[in-house]
């Protein structure tokens, strides 16, 4: 009999069904291309095999040494990237605990006790023997049948000594050892604990999309950042060339002053635009180390760890001619944020199942075996040996519709994490949309501003040369320089604008993370 009721639990086991759901992947349909792809500076390449476009190593299209060198370093020693590695590792383990369900439970233990019976308690007899036992105990105690001693008017009160002790014998003191161990199993016969490993595999799975989803913001927070300091270091360059023209300008109007040719006003004018240009270097001068503390705290380094090595001014990244853009189904394959986001709908759907699986029956095999004996020395004899073994079943009837409720709870979260995978995908697609229409029309911008800046030249060389022939006056040369200096700076804030907008659509493409190395592998369940 015993061996039928294990051989069928076992079998249960095997062929056990999962309640719940199974799970499929969400479609979403997506445009053939994007609305903002038509311009001169963006493609969207011919497809062989349905593979996405090759944006692997972006930051190499701006071949720029020191930007490698930088998105580099950051990915080996940024702090973001360590507690979200450390988060992959949380979750490998929380999978192994879900897995643990499917195994039995082993527990040893052993024990000491050192025990006296009190002379002075009475037990009722009906309580702890039955009727046989009652008598036996009675004629231990007054030896014969009678009712027993302290029992109630007529003797039929039906209570008796304590065995440890009472009744006229002394009290009984006894030592107790054991030793043992208890196992149980809870077999999985409606599927919640492969359930909770499929959720766990998933949640997962998500950690290392989410991993990868740092990686690429941080990829192109550095390269922004980047982006920004050549920025600043330009706009001082720039500053500093129209600050000594304006000296020279200011040293020619006191000539012509002291020649008595012009008057003090063109002095004070000239004055005041070369302490206008420069009270603005100290404040760019700020945003440059502001910036290279910056980089330093994504490489993970102190935040004047890269002063001596970024201080140098150097050139604004320049753009690629052309920048391969794809299609949008490229999304789904490859943003992290949409893989995690479908990860986390396959761990919601999981769960709805391991909360079904409380509907139904649970299945459970106990056992103990030990050893336990009055003296130490007989503790492990043969003799001394005790067993129990059985299976056991619960089901709830009722609980107040607390698991179905728990059900749809669950089955809410399920919605929850599908609403946020479409939010998640129309993110993406917006993004992209805003970084093509910001790229292209920056570009169109910075074309407009470099034909400014030469007109501009071209006005100051001539103001400043009739000028010299008293011409025109002083305001004339002013204005010309305070436009030319505004437009050299709105170009250096464009070229890096271009620049940091083709980085957003790198970031919005999703790309970089193919190169990051590998998550650690899942422990074997």
């Amino acid at each position: 009999m015993k061996r039928t009721v294990f051989g069928l639990l076992a079998a249960l086991g095997l062929v056990g069904c999962n309640v719940g759901p199974n799970y499929s992947p969400p479609t979403f349909k997506a445009p053939n291309s994007f609305s903002e792809i038509p311009t001169a500076a963006t493609t969207q390449p011919s497809r062989t095999n349905n593979q996405p476009i090759e944006i692997t190593e972006w930051w190499a299209t701006f071949k720029d040494p020191e930007l490698t060198s930088l998105i580099r370093r950051a990915a080996h020693s940024n702090l973001d990237l360590r507690q979200a590695e450390s988060r992959i590792r949380s979750a490998r383990w929380s999978r192994v605990i879900s897995a643990s369900g499917l195994y039995p439970t082993l527990n040893l233990g052993g024990g000491y006790l050192g025990a006296r019976g009190s002379e002075n308690v009475t037990f009722p007899l009906s309580a702890f023997a039955p009727t046989g036992a009652k008598k036996k105990a009675a004629e231990d105690t007054s030896g014969s049948s009678a009712p027993a001693s302290g029992a109630g008017a007529g003797g039929s009160s039906g209570f008796v000594l304590s065995p440890l002790g009472g009744g006229g014998l002394p009290g009984v003191q006894t030592n107790i050892y054991q030793a043992g161990f208890d196992a149980a199993w809870e077999i999985d016969v409606f599927g919640g604990t492969r359930r909770s490993m499929e959720a766990a595999d998933a949640d997962y799975q998500a950690s290392v999309e989410a991993r990868r989803d740092v990686y690429v913001s941080l990829l192109a927070e550095v390269a922004r950042n980047y982006v920004e300091l050549r920025q600043f270091q330009n706009q001082i360059r720039i500053a500093n060339e129209n600050l000594e023209t304006q000296r020279a300008s200011l040293s020619l109007t006191q000539e012509r002053f002291r020649a008595g040719v012009t008057t003090q006003l063109d002095v004070s004018r000239a004055q005041a635009q070369v302490a206008a240009t420069a009270a603005g270097i100290p404040s760019l001068d700020a945003q440059m180390h502001q910036t290279i503390h910056r980089i330093s705290v994504l490489l993970g380094e102190q935040p004047a760890a890269l002063t001596g090595e970024l201080i140098e001014s150097g050139n604004i990244p320049v753009v690629p001619d052309v920048v391969p853009v794809g299609v949008p189904t490229d999304l789904l394959r490859r943003r992290p944020d949409i893989r995690r986001a479908e990860r986390q709908l396959a761990s919601a759907t999981a769960r709805i199942g391991v909360a079904t699986a409380d509907l139904y029956p649970k299945f459970q095999l106990i056992g103990t075996f030990g050893f336990d004996a009055s003296e130490f020395k007989h503790m492990f004899d043969w003799g001394s040996r005790y067993w129990s073994i059985g299976p056991s079943i619960t089901w709830p009837i009722f609980n107040a519709g607390r698991i179905r409720a728990n059900i749809q709870t669950y089955n809410e979260a399920q919605q929850q994490a599908l609403t946020s995978y479409e939010q998640t995908v129309l993110q993406a697609m917006e993004d992209v949309e805003d970084a093509l229409v910001a790229y292209s029309r920056e570009q169109m911008r910075r074309q407009a501003l470099n034909d400014s800046v030469n007109a501009n030249r071209q006005s100051v060389d001539l103001a400043t040369q009739q000028y010299r022939q008293g011409v025109v006056d002083f305001l004339t040369v002013l204005e010309a320089q305070r436009a030319l200096f505004l437009a050299e700076d709105q170009l250096a804030m464009s070229d890096a604008q271009i620049a940091a907008d083709l980085v957003a659509l790198y970031k919005a493409m999703g790309g970089g993370w193919e190169v990051e190395p590998p998550p650690p592998e899942k422990p074997a369940s």
